[in-house]
């Protein structure tokens, strides 16, 4: 991995974090506390073995609701650099992604129709999996991503990245050198951004007068419907609603104009804008999204409120079933070494019950997790190590992990659901 400047090692030491004091959305001032979880190190920073004596801190893990807009958000920001100039994560490695995208971007050619050779910009385009498919269509592409050993390996495969972190002034730049953009697409960052006036205000100066911004970010809705809380992690600070983007969109001379469901990151939305005034009609969908939020009450307190009960029920439930193992002397393994398991095995406090994490991803193996330093090993670690029970941490995927390892089943090991319900399989 590339060396550290002396200044980013700087900002991972004393200033990784900035607390917000106004809305990402509005600027209000009237922000309440609707969720706390435990604090926890950055998800993703799992380690190598020569870096377990370095500290991992812990930073605040709280949700808060904007009184004035509705909207969601973390408000404990880190840093940029700190958590994407080094980054592990690639699409490919994320099951199911790259055919979602596959049939995103034919979505996306069908309903904009760009003309042969037209530009389309993915920021935070990581392995460039996404515009593969446009560039096998005969579209001009170009992604940005800050992520640098990620944006070379992209460019060196076909799809040029520019390894930098996206505002207005680097919008400026790729419209000089390479034109307007008949698609900016932004997929699963778009909430990990603070500074979403100046992210948004550079997608809308790099559009052309036709142009459309595509974005898929996890719903705040189906976060809360399916017990999707482990989502909620340092890099994703915002929780997006349609309601609140309405507004913020027109403040920024942009209008939404659709809102389509998606079933990755456990229930997501595919939000389209274009310029204010622009040649496409809004879809039903968006007021249509918005009348169920206000139904749900989505940007009262109260609705968070149940949301957290049901969260601490599935804790309990988890937690006294693995002590109770634990006390028969059954040994626990995890599934899953990802960034939503560092959210919770910190919020259940089960970082000290489980012997070791499997995980599929190569580039997991080997490391350790962050903070408590559990080992990543290849799931080949179930049929050596033989734990009676396996915690099924990437629990989204809990269908096809437990399809794939029927070998530790037949061997009699068992695996256990955390979420939505708990549950022993």
């Amino acid at each position: 991995m590339p060396t550290k400047t002396p200044a980013e090692s700087a900002a991972k030491a004393a200033d990784a974090v900035v607390r917000r004091e106004i809305c990402r959305l509005c600027d209000s001032k009237k922000l309440e506390l609707v969720l706390h979880l435990a604090p926890t190190p950055l998800a993703d920073s799992y380690v190598p073995k020569d870096k377990l004596s370095e500290p991992q801190e812990l930073y605040p893990l709280d949700l808060f609701l904007c009184g004035d807009c509705g909207f969601s958000q973390v408000l404990d920001v880190v840093q940029p650099q700190v958590i994407y100039f080094d980054y592990l994560y690639e699409t490919k490695t994320s099951l199911g992604l790259v055919d979602h995208f596959k049939g995103y971007a034919a979505d996306v050619l069908k309903s904009v129709k760009p003309g042969p050779g037209a530009l389309i910009v993915d920021i935070g385009s990581n392995d460039g999996s996404l515009l593969g498919f446009f560039k096998s269509a005969g579209m001009k592409v170009l992604g940005v991503d800050p992520a640098r050993e990620i944006a070379r390996r992209a460019t060196e495969g076909g799809i040029e990245t520019w390894a930098e972190l996206f505002n207005t002034r680097l919008a400026a730049k790729i419209r000089a050198e390479k034109g307007p953009a008949s698609v900016v697409t932004v997929n699963n960052l778009y909430a990990n951004v603070d500074d979403l006036h100046d992210m948004t205000d550079g997608i809308r100066s790099l559009l052309a007068d036709d142009g459309v911004f595509v974005f898929e970010s996890f719903y705040l809705s189906d976060l809360m419907k399916n017990m999707v809380f482990d989502f909620i992690y340092h890099e994703h600070i915002s929780y997006f609603s349609v309601a609140p983007l309405q507004k913020f969109f027109a403040k920024h001379g942009m209008e939404l104009i659709d809102a389509q469901r998606v079933t990755t990151k456990g229930g997501s939305l595919r939000y389209t804008a274009q310029l204010a005034g622009g040649p496409r009609k809004a879809s039903p969908a968006v007021a249509a999204l918005i009348a169920e939020e206000k139904a749900l009450k989505l940007g009262k307190p109260d609705s968070f409120a149940a949301f957290n009960a049901r969260i601490d029920a599935a804790k309990k439930k988890l937690v006294d079933m693995l002590r109770d193992l634990r006390s028969q002397g059954k040994k626990i393994a995890g599934y899953g070494a990802s960034a939503t398991t560092t959210t919770m095995i910190y919020h259940y406090g089960i970082t000290d019950m489980l012997d070791f994490i499997a995980d599929d991803n190569p580039q997991r193996q080997g490391l350790f997790s962050p903070g408590k330093h559990i080992p990543v090993l290849a799931p080949q670690a179930l049929l050596d190590k033989k734990p009676d029970y396996v915690v099924v941490l990437a629990w989204r995927y809990v269908e096809p992990i437990v399809k794939k390892l029927d070998a530790f089943r037949k061997q009699g090991g068992k695996f256990i659901v955390p979420l939505p319900e708990v549950k022993v399989l």
